[in-house]
Formats: structure tokens, sequence, C-alpha cells
């Protein structure tokens, strides 16, 4: 019997779809999954074929990715983002333009996430696809994954970084030629910065224990040198003997080789000491600032010379200005809790002190102003235990020792009381480094966002904080979606964060700062379409970040916005992942100006209409938590555990605190990215789209022309309707029939696959007692309900940007489904079939089976190859003199049980992981 191709099943699929007009409650594809289920068994279809099929729909998966790269920055060519620029510079006013482009647009910041999805093949392809270049082919599908580390990581951020700089460059070059073209008499005055870059990868302690603090000395070192190395490139296209060039390249050698002592295992005291003695040691090479080259390149600049090299000078000038000693500004990460334990050793010992109460804002604020700076070297900061204060001393020894004018933020995650922002402020000053170091809060709990507005005005009231904040020029803070959307769900935790954003406004007005400090808001998306990966503008991912409303509030406060958003790890990075790319990104976001708005425009009804918008708000949100507390959403997301997921980063995905946890997972070991990841492969954005359709319920047709003429409610809808354009609750349930205990046992029935009566008839026994087949069905049964809704709510509000090829993208997606469902029904079977063996270390054959229904694979794997070795020792081995007549040679290793059961259950689920890329390639996720 010929293989079917995948036309065949998508045409099946369709087929089968019909069929539920007559019967609702029929499951096209677990049907789908059944008949290949069958043929896989009757040995009509192979491991082959499959894989077949699954590389075909792969290359289809990664030219939807391409081709949705490419809509999100199009146009691509360089003169036609040359020419979309140009259009909207100003000619009328030179002091207007000065301050439009002399202050960022947006702070680009590249993170490493376990966002690592696509191989480097996959994602050469894909970009070059996007630039313009030749379509994916499948020579990119089927190769090994790479092991994501954190010098991986880093490289590729450092890549993609350079590509920005390159196109950040273009754009600065463009400002000054147009700028010396209206303005021949003042274009020397001008000093473009219309992007900042920077980076955490490397720095970033949340939730991590792997990055020792040599690790970030050594990856700032490195960057040092590759960012001079940049420079003197440029200057060398310049002027390949200009004189500042006898000081860059020696430099950038000298960085280069305090790097590599940096790599080298520094757990010894006296090679520690001999690593940070070169550091410390005065050095002619040693640059800590280049303030004095950014003055000679515009001094060079502004003599009266060749117009177009000027412009190269100051356009490097520029460069320099933007990025410093590095290859951008660096995020330091770390938890409250670590912070907490770091500030009770200092302030409070005994611990007596309630850091949630305004006594120790009290006693935090006398601690800061009593403070005498200490001063700190390599030795203190090798035998610090503390993690949070590591972190600051490494901060200072790089502001000493690498790059004076850089300042580095410091992020702190779960932030939840002003005392813990004051608990930074304490070490920074401690350490000599505040006016350095900007100290970012970032709220994304539940309990951060509720009270976060209450949080802003009491420590933007405390004058030590007033203090610091005027030194620094800027208030900042980071507002996450990830676990935010997780917890509140994503549609009311972008309201939420945009209110939160409207109180940072409020609170710097209110304590009279609005003519001293700049507003800071690091955005690090996280939605669940994949990691600020909306559907189809660019415009809709940066208003999603920080809103319209949000920035007219700062607007009419007259308090400048610094908005800054992260691009995550290797599907993130392929925004910049060719030098066209870049450029595109960059000019469209140049273009849309996310740092301006217009104060005057007129108001929105969604927050006019506050009666219904809140109500509405507080309905869907409620309706998330109802999902989020059930027992039965948190079995069905975690009944594979994290086995439907590749490995896509250094990170690891479940917490570290829980990795000795039970095996019962709960949703709050699993991160944010991987509970996204798994609802996608669920086929059921459930924290994008549930609750929207019950929270209009009874009043769809006012809430429908509230969400309709609200250009923010059509902004929401755009999201839900494109997650609910992929999503299926059919699949959610087909996932939950693997452990419908009357499916296997009824599978024979009728004299069917006879072969498979034992296996089925133990499968049959074995999941009689599971509750997974009732947890799918009843959450299936929930979503369904709240989907009929949803539907009555559309039907009221236009789909402005229906989703392209929407049931092509469907049927892909379904056929996906039903290969990894019959996949899995494969690996079930066989692994009921391996022979009982005996227990051995506290694992019995049944714990290997629930291994194997939870997708523990490597682990059932490793137990069944203990169990069934292919080969034994041989006594041929031995040198002995003493004869023996055993082994009679008759035992030569379980090689049938390898080849039947063992193999086959790892080889299926290796595909099954590329269904798992497939598939987020179509939603366009990230992670």
């Amino acid at each position: 019997m010929k293989s079917p191709t995948v036309a065949d099943l998508s045409q099946r699929l369709r087929e089968l779809h019909k069929r539920t007009v007559d019967t609702p409650q029929f499951n096209p594809v677990f049907q789908l999954a059944h008949d290949l289920s069958r043929q896989l068994e009757a040995g009509e279809l192979s491991l082959d074929d499959c894989e077949a099929l699954i590389a075909e729909l792969e290359v289809k998966s990664l030219h939807e990715r391409a081709a949705r790269l490419e809509c999100m920055v199009a146009p691509i060519p360089a003169d036609a983002n040359e020419k979309a620029l140009a259009a909207t510079l100003r000619s009328d006013d030179f002091d207007a333009f000065r301050a439009s482009w002399e202050r960022p647009q947006l702070h680009a910041v590249f993170t490493a996430h376990p966002t690592f999805l696509l191989t480097p093949d996959q994602s050469e392809a894909v970009a070059r696809e996007a630039s313009g270049g030749d379509a994916v082919s499948a020579d990119c599908v089927g190769g090994d994954r790479p092991q994501v580390t954190l010098a991986y990581e880093h490289g590729r951020a450092m890549q993609a970084i350079g590509h920005a700089q390159d196109a950040r460059s273009a754009i600065v070059a463009q400002l000054l030629r147009h700028a010396k073209a209206v303005w021949p008499d003042k274009w020397t005055d001008l000093a473009p910065l219309p992007f900042r870059f920077a980076s955490w990868v490397g720095y970033d302690m949340d939730g991590r224990t792997d990055i020792t603090w040599s690790n970030s000395i050594g990856f700032r070192l490195s960057e040092k040198a590759k960012r001079l190395a940049r420079y003197v490139a440029d200057l060398e296209a310049i002027d390949a003997g200009h004189k500042l060039l006898s000081e860059l390249r020696p430099a950038s050698l000298y960085a280069l080789e305090r790097a590599q002592d940096f790599t080298a295992d520094l757990s010894d005291p006296a090679a520690l000491s001999v690593a940070a003695n070169r550091l410390t040691a005065p050095d002619p090479r040693k640059l800590l600032s280049l303030a004095p080259y950014i003055d000679r390149l515009e001094a060079e600049a502004a003599s009266p010379d060749d117009g177009e090299r000027a412009i190269q000078l100051k356009t490097l000038a520029a460069a320099m200005r933007a990025d410093g000693l590095g290859m951008g500004w660096i995020h330091f990460r770390v938890n409250a809790k670590q912070l907490h334990n770091a500030i009770r050793r200092r302030v409070d010992p005994d611990g007596n002190l309630d850091l949630a109460s305004k006594g120790a804002v009290v006693h935090l604020r006398r601690a800061i102003e009593g403070l005498t700076p200490r001063r700190s070297n390599f030795g203190a900061l090798a035998i610090e235990a503390s993690t949070a204060i590591r972190q600051f001393l490494a901060m200072a020894q790089i502001l000493a020792h690498v790059d004076a004018d850089a300042p580095i933020r410091m992020l702190i995650a779960e932030c939840e009381e002003p005392a813990t922002v004051l608990a930074a402020l304490y070490f920074a000053k401690l350490f000599g480094i505040e006016d350095k170091v900007d100290i970012s809060p970032l709220f994304e709990t539940e309990t951060a966002l509720e009270h976060g507005g209450r949080f802003l005005d009491e420590l933007l009231a405390e004058k030590v904080y007033q203090d610091y904040a005027k030194v620094r020029g800027r208030v900042a803070i980071q507002t996450g979606f990830s676990d935010a959307g997780r917890f509140v769900g994503q549609i009311p935790a972008s309201l939420a964060i945009e209110r939160l954003q409207g109180r940072l406004a409020q609170a710097i007005h209110a304590n009279g700062l609005s003519g001293d400090v700049a507003a800071l808001i690091f955005n690090t998306h996280g939605e669940s379409m994949g990691r600020g990966a909306h559907p189809a503008k660019m415009a809709d991912r940066l208003d999603w970040a920080l809103s319209p409303w949000a920035k007219r509030r700062f607007a009419r406060a007259g308090i400048p916005l610094e908005p800054e958003v992260s691009f995550q790890g290797g599907d993130g990075y392929l925004w910049f992942a060719t030098p066209e790319l870049a450029r595109a990104l960059l000019t469209r976001i140049a273009v849309l100006r996310p740092s301006e708005t217009d104060a005057d425009a007129p108001k929105d009804s969604f927050y006019q209409r506050t009666d219904l918008s809140l109500d509405f708000y507080r309905a869907v949100k409620e309706h998330q938590r109802e999902h989020l507390e059930s027992a039965t959403y948190s079995r069905a997301i975690t009944a594979f555990g994290l086995g439907l997921l590749n490995s896509t980063g250094s990170r690891v995905s479940r917490r570290q605190s829980d990795i000795n946890a039970d095996r019962e997972m709960s949703l709050r070991q699993i991160r944010a990215i991987p509970h996204n990841a798994i609802l996608q492969q669920l086929s059921y954005p459930v924290n994008v789209i549930a609750g929207v359709g019950t929270a209009a319920d009874g009043n769809f047709e006012e809430i429908g022309a509230l969400l309709s003429e609200s250009a923010r409610g059509r902004e929401l809808m755009r999201l839900v309707r494109a997650s609910n354009a992929l999503a299926s609750v059919k699949t959610v349930a087909a996932y939950g029939e693997l452990f419908n205990s009357a499916y296997w046992s009824s599978r024979p029935y009728r004299g069917t696959e006879t072969h498979l009566a034992e296996a089925c008839e133990a499968l049959g026994a074995y999941l009689v007692k599971d509750d997974r087949i009732g947890v799918f069905r009843r959450l299936a049964s929930r979503l369904r309900v709240d989907a009929m809704k949803l539907h009555r709510l559309f039907a009221h509000v236009p789909d402005e940007d229906p989703v392209e090829n929407r049931e092509e993208k469907r049927r892909m997606i379904g056929v996906l489904q039903a290969l990894r469902i019959a996949l899995l029904q494969a690996m079930f079977i066989r692994a009921v079939s391996v022979p009982a063996f005996s227990r051995a270390n506290d694992v019995s054959r049944d714990d290997v089976l629930e291994m194997v229904f939870t997708l523990r694979v490597d682990e059932a794997l490793a137990q069944l190859r203990r169990a069934y070795p292919r080969h034994f020792p041989r006594i041929d081995r031995f040198d002995l003199t003493e004869p023996t007549d055993w082994p009679d040679g008759g035992d030569e290793g379980y090689e049938a049980i390898h080849r039947d059961y063992i193999d086959p259950i790892e080889r299926a689920h290796a595909l099954n992981l590329r269904i798992t890329t497939a598939i987020a390639n179509i939603f366009g996720a990230h992670g």
C-alpha cells in the first residue's frame, strides 16, 4: 500500500471535519491519528515514512516563519528603507529635529531566555528567505540540535547586536546627511542616538546558579575587545592611516588578553590574583573611557573637510556614544529574595525587620544616609557568599577596570516592596557606584501589579531615592508579560501593566520630578503567541508593551520616555539575523517612533467607558484565575511534563529550587516560557483566549461596540483572533484519548489488530484508573463553552487582520498533531510490550511505563537499557589460566528488544520533538 503524502493527510482531515456536522463530538484529529496508528502497526507505514512527512511539514512551517518575519519588517531592500525613513524626517526646525533624534527611540535588550528553538541552520535559512534570498530547503531539517550553552547564547547575542549596530549606523548616517542638506551651518551640532542596545546574557542570575562572577567579568571583557575591534574596522574603512588607530588597536588586543585571563579556572586564589592584578594594573593600552576619542572625532568632523568623511566620523562617534566600551549596556538581574537575604545580614542580623513594613523603609533610609562607601577588589568578590552582594561587587570592578562610562542596570525580579529597591540602593552606595547603576524593579507577579501603584508612590516619595534618581536622570522600572500573563492571563496582564505605567507617570509628577528625570520602562514581552510574536503588525508589538494611553500620561506630565523591549533568544534574534533584516526592523521602529506620542490625541473610549472596560478586565482575569487554580487545568498542562518541548536554552525550564521536588509537577514549578509553549503544543493558547467570550456574556453588543470603536480594544482583539485562528479544542480533547482505557481495550475489538490484543489489553488495564482522560475532557468542555461565547463576541467586532491562509495553517497543525498522537500511541504500545523485568534501584516496570506516558523518555530509555543491555561482559577479555565452560556463548545481549521496542521509542520521541518545532513555527512562537 502506498504511503500517504502530506496532501493526502490534509485532504483526509478536511473530510473528517465534515463528519462533525452530524456527530458534534466526533474528533477528526484523533481519528486521523488512529488511522495512522493502525497503518503504522500494520507495517503499511514506517517511521521512515513518518519522518518524511514530518520533514515536509517542517520545511512548510519554516516558510511560514520566514513569511511572517518578512511581513512584520517589510520592505526589506535598503533603498526602500532609506526612502521610508526620509519621508518622516522634518525639515522645518533644527532644534526639534535634534530633540527627536538625540534621545533613543528604543532601547533593545538581547536576552537569552530558553527560546533557541531553531537550529543555527534553520535560523539562517529562515533569515535568508525573509531577506529575499533562497527559499528554505529540506537541507536544514533533521540534523542534530546543538547543546544550548551559555557561551552559545552569548555568541548568538553578540552576532545579533553586531548587525543591529551596523543598521543603526546606517540610520545615523542618513540622519546626518539629511541634517547637512537642510541645515548646512548647524548639522555638525547633531549627535544622533536613535537606539541603544543592551544584553543580560551572562549577567542574569535570577533563577540560576551556574553563572559565576568570573563568567560575567570575562564576558564583559570579551565584549569590550569585540567592540573595540569593530571601532577599529570602522575607522580603517574611513581612513586606514588614522592616528587614533594606533591607540584603538592595542586597546582591543589588551581587552582580549584580559578576557582570556578570566576564562581560566580562577578558583585558586593564586590564579585569581594573577588575572586580577593584570586587569587592575596601569597599562597604556587600558581604555576606561571613550570620551576623549568621541571629542576628537567630533572635532575632526567639524573642521572644513570632505562632507562624506565628516558624516562617517560623526557616525562612528555616535556608535561610541551609544555603546561605550562594550557591545552595548549590560543588565545584571537578581531576585528580590536574594537582596532580602543580603540586606538582612547588614542591617537586620537578628531578623526582626519586616521588609514589607513602613518601618523597614525608614530603617533603610537612615542606613543609606549614614553610609560611607567601601573599597573592594577581586578578592572580596571571590570570597563573597551572597549572590546579590556579589553582583554589586562585580559591577564595581567592571566600572573601575573595564568601562567607567557605561551605566549598568540592576534588575530585581519579583520585586513587591519599596524596601527592596532601597536595599539595592544601599549596596550601590556602599560600593560607591550609585551614580552608575540604574536600579529597576520588575513588576510581573499578580501582587506586584495590584499594589504597584502604592509601591511607586511610596518609593518616589523617599528623598534618598529622589536624590538618586536625579543623579541618574531617570527612573527605571521593568514590566514582565511572561509571568504576569501566566498568572492573570495575557489580556488582563497587558491592561494591568499599562495602568501601572500610568501610575509611574503620576508618581513622578506628584513628587516634583518631571523636570529632572526620564522614565525608562523595560518591557520584556512574553505573550503566548510567542515572546512578543504579534501576528501582523510591528506597531502592535510595540503598542502592546507600551500603549498610546500610557505614553500620553507621560507626555502630558512632561516626562521624557525611554521605552525598552527585549528580543529573546535565538528566535528573537531572527529580527537581526542578517544586515537586511536588522536595517528593516530598526527602520520600522524609527518610523513608528515608540518613544513619542501626541498628547492631544482624542481619548480612547476604552478608558472612558470604565463601567464596561473595568468589568470586562475583571471578568477575563477572574476566568483566567479559575483556570490557574483549577486542578483540572494544572493536571492537563502537566500531563506530559515538559516532554513535549525541546531544550531551548541554558537556563533550566523547571525552577532550580524544584529539581528534587515530587514527580507530580505543579504549574508554579514550570517557568512562563515552557508554560506558554505547552499551551501552543496542545493547540490552545488558554492564557490569551480564555475568558474573553465569557467576560462579554449577556452584553455582547455593548462590549462588542466598545471594543470595535476603541483602538486599544481592537488591538486586544487582534491578538485574541490570531490566537483563536490556530486554536483547536478538538486537539486538546484528542490528547486525553491517549489515556482512555476504553479506547485501548476496544481497539482490537471484532478481530481487528489481533496482533496488538495483548498490548492493548495491558494498556486498557493500566489506564483504567488513570485520571487524565477525564481531565482533558473537562478542560475541553470548559474551553468549548467559553469559545462559543467568544464566537458570539466576534460577530460584533470586525476582523481587521484575518490570518492569511488560515485553514491551510489549521490543517498543517492538525496533521502534525495527528502524526504526533500516532507516534505517542506507538511509544505506548512498545513500552507496554517490553518484557517484564525485575525491580532495580527502586524502579519498576510500571515506573518506566509512567515515564513514557509523561514523556520522560530519556529516563525511561536509560532504565530499559540497563535492564536489557545490548552486550554483556565477554569472558575472553580475561587472561586467566583456569578454564571455564560458562558462559556457553548463547547469550549475546537483548538485541531484539532494542530493535523492536527501545530504539523505536527513542526514534518516535525524536520525531515528536521535530513536530514541536514545526507547530511553534506556525504559531510564530519564540521558545
